[in-house]
């Protein structure tokens, strides 16, 4: 084959240290919006992003060329700054990990509209409840002790 050929979708979820309720509902467009810029800048595509005060989901159009891990550093570390200098939250912080799940393409309308309706789900789920439900029908093994940290 003469060139490099993927269709690789990713449902990524990540939270603010300690869950600090720090993403308004004014900020969180901007900082979607600049999400997408550093994901471009690594040559992916913000597909879909949401989420509520403490947690945002992210549906990435991933580059074969790109490393899942170098994205997530460059999305926290730029958006992190971001919300210190433009948004003005000076003791803002992502939590130390994420989770990753791949979505096939004929799952990405489902993926888009569940990331739309963060708001509506959360006043009903908690974030661990989610993040464990999502893990478990993953098959991914995790330690409830450390999964929030």
């Amino acid at each position: 084959m003469g060139s490099t050929l993927c269709c690789h979708y990713l449902h990524i979820i990540f939270s603010t240290k300690g869950r600090e309720p720090w993403i308004s509902s004014d900020i969180a467009p901007r900082l979607y919006a600049y999400l997408g810029g550093i994901a471009r800048a690594r040559q992916c595509t913000i597909a879909r992003a949401g989420g509520v005060e403490d947690h945002i989901h992210l549906l990435a159009a991933m580059h074969p060329a790109c490393a899942l891990a170098d994205l997530i550093r460059d999305l926290k570390a730029n958006s992190s700054r971001w919300m210190h200098d433009e948004a003005r939250v000076p003791t803002f912080a992502w939590q130390t990990g994420y989770a990753a799940f791949s979505v096939s393409r004929s799952n990405i309308d489902a993926v888009s509209t569940y990331i739309d309706s963060q708001p509506d789900h959360h006043a009903r789920r908690s974030y661990q409840d989610e993040l464990i439900d999502f893990l478990r029908r993953h098959g991914v093994d995790f330690d409830e002790r450390h999964l929030l940290n």
